[in-house]
């Protein structure tokens, strides 16, 4: 899970089951609206098994933001401040990982 990548960034996406957690290999940045409360709320374990399996990683909930708010195509679910600012946290993520720039 990773091997061939070096950095990866899931928008509102659930975690790998516990046992793959270890498996990762890449740079993993999570993004999550705070209103998606199934995903928000499993976070907090998700990151402490990435911690546990030494994998580069961080992650955002964003105020006032719910599942879908990157999707300028959904009106009711875009957040334009979230999304613009997680898009700014990804390109910057995928260059110090991918780019070796930061």
């Amino acid at each position: 899970m990773g091997a061939d990548l070096a950095a990866a960034v899931p928008y509102y996406g659930g975690a790998p089951a516990a046992a793959d957690i270890p498996k990762i290999k890449a740079a993993v940045l999570v993004h999550h609206g705070a209103t998606d409360t199934r995903l928000a709320e499993a976070w907090p374990a998700y990151e402490a098994a990435l911690k546990a399996a030494n994998v580069p990683h961080d992650g955002y909930i964003y105020p006032g933001a719910g599942h879908g708010f990157n999707n300028d195509a959904t009106p009711p679910r875009y957040n334009e401040a979230a999304a613009k600012q997680a898009w700014t946290r990804t390109i910057d993520w995928f260059n110090k990982y991918v780019r070796g720039t930061s």
